[in-house]
């Protein structure tokens, strides 16, 4: 009888794409997916370990899957968490079959191992095959690690400095994924190509935004260092058809970013935004805060709430600080009491809650492009998938396809279109 397996991802988009490449050496070895993991033959849990929440919830998903498995049936645990504490994880979790960090092939057999200490390997997940999307975008990894060193961050010291892949490998992902919109992720997108610049040339993310835009019919950027994003980026993202700015600010204040280890202030980045919103009314912003990093004082928690009220960003996400071994920020005086990051953090969700629902009602009475993900469901250039609102559209409307629309109303951050089921709309099946 043919041997089945499941996937369970947790954590960030890069996350999918490999699970993705994880499910093409599988499906490769004639293994069969399933959705109901007290089926499978091996299961598969894909882990975060950005913050202490995220490996809780891989912890506690991997003894839930443990708790339904079925006679004979192997655990394999991979991801962040297998990369940064694979002998730990291997040891704390003695139901696991397998703990294969980064580049270590998921296997059927019964062979626990653990790899934290390994240097990186030649089999490399960014270049495997992967199967082609299931839904209408997908998204396409196209470097690992990173090299910067931002005081709060632990992930270049498992995921290693930045490799960028080859353009051609790059491309043919996108083909055989047979999307109509990709979405380009890495840990530091624009540095694309600075690790080759003698092979890839230098700025070579422009020529690439490019090359993709011309295979599909929406290309997306997501996570964009702010000093990375020159006029070149720029013009070529405006010529995408998706104006979807997203940037990963962290903060305004000044000195505090530089105790964040991180480049920039509020001005600048208002100067930013303002540039491209005369070159695109339409363009679409997204950015993430973290709050409550070691030092921030009541003047800098001021700062942030001005920009986000100046700045009238559509998205935007705030996180507490979540201290991290091996990192900058456990180094730094004055943390934060969490009670008071709670505070800061209620008051700038609150206010940018206002905001997002504001610009979309602003979208009232427009008519908007959308492209239909599954039944009753679409995106605008606006929405990034799986992260933003969305637009409920006509159960009518065929999955995979473009129509423009007439959005009729607004719930924070959903849009209905003209002609949709309001009753869905209003979160009731």
């Amino acid at each position: 009888m043919q041997q089945r397996f499941y996937i369970e991802t947790l954590g960030c988009p890069k996350n999918d794409v490999d699970s993705d490449k994880i499910m093409g050496t599988l499906l490769a070895d004639g293994l069969v997916a399933t959705d109901d993991p007290s089926l499978a033959d091996v299961v598969v849990v894909n882990t975060c370990a950005f913050i202490e929440d995220a490996r809780k919830e891989s912890i506690d998903t991997v003894l839930a899957l443990e708790s339904q498995r079925k006679v004979g049936a192997r655990i394999v645990v991979t991801g962040c968490m297998a990369e940064r504490y694979g002998q730990e994880l291997a040891d704390a979790l003695p139901e696991v079959d397998q703990v294969a960090g980064f580049g270590v092939p998921v296997q059927f057999g019964k062979k626990p191992i653990a790899v934290s200490s390994a240097p990186i390997p030649s089999f490399d997940l960014l270049n495997l095959p992967r199967p082609k999307s299931t839904a209408p975008w997908a998204y396409v990894k196209i470097a690992e690690g990173c090299d910067r060193n931002c005081g709060f961050c632990a992930i270049p010291s498992f995921r290693g400095p930045q490799r960028s892949r080859d353009i051609d490998q790059i491309l043919r992902e996108v083909d055989e994924l047979e999307a109509h919109e990709i979405v380009l992720i890495a840990q530091d997108l624009a540095s694309y190509g600075k690790d080759r610049p003698s092979e890839l040339g230098a700025g070579s993310i422009v020529p690439l935004v490019q090359a993709v835009a011309k295979r599909v019919a929406r290309t997306r950027l997501l996570y964009l260092y702010p000093s990375d994003l020159t006029d070149e980026l720029i013009d070529a993202m405006l010529e995408t058809n998706v104006p979807y700015f997203d940037l990963s600010l962290q903060h305004v204040s000044k000195p505090h970013l530089r105790r964040m280890r991180r480049w920039g202030d509020g001005e600048r980045f208002l100067k930013r935004i303002e540039d491209i919103r005369a070159l695109s009314p339409q363009a679409a912003f997204r950015s993430n805060f973290i709050v409550g990093y070691p030092g921030e004082t009541e003047e800098d928690h001021d700062q942030l709430l001005r920009f986000v009220e100046e700045a009238q960003l559509d998205w935007c996400g705030f996180f507490t600080f979540s201290p991290e071994e091996g990192t900058h920020a456990m180094t730094q005086p004055d943390h934060v009491a969490q009670s008071l990051m709670n505070e800061r953090i209620a008051e700038l969700r609150e206010l940018q809650d206002a905001i997002t629902a504001s610009r979309r009602d602003d979208l009232i009475g427009e008519t908007v492009n959308v492209l239909v993900d599954e039944r009753g469901i679409g995106r605008t250039h606006r929405e990034a998938p799986s992260i933003d609102g969305v637009v409920h559209v006509a159960d009518d409307l065929q999955v995979g396809k473009f129509y423009d629309v007439v959005i009729a109303d607004a719930m924070g951050p959903d849009l209905l279109a003209a002609g949709a089921n309001s009753d869905a709309f209003d979160g009731e099946e």
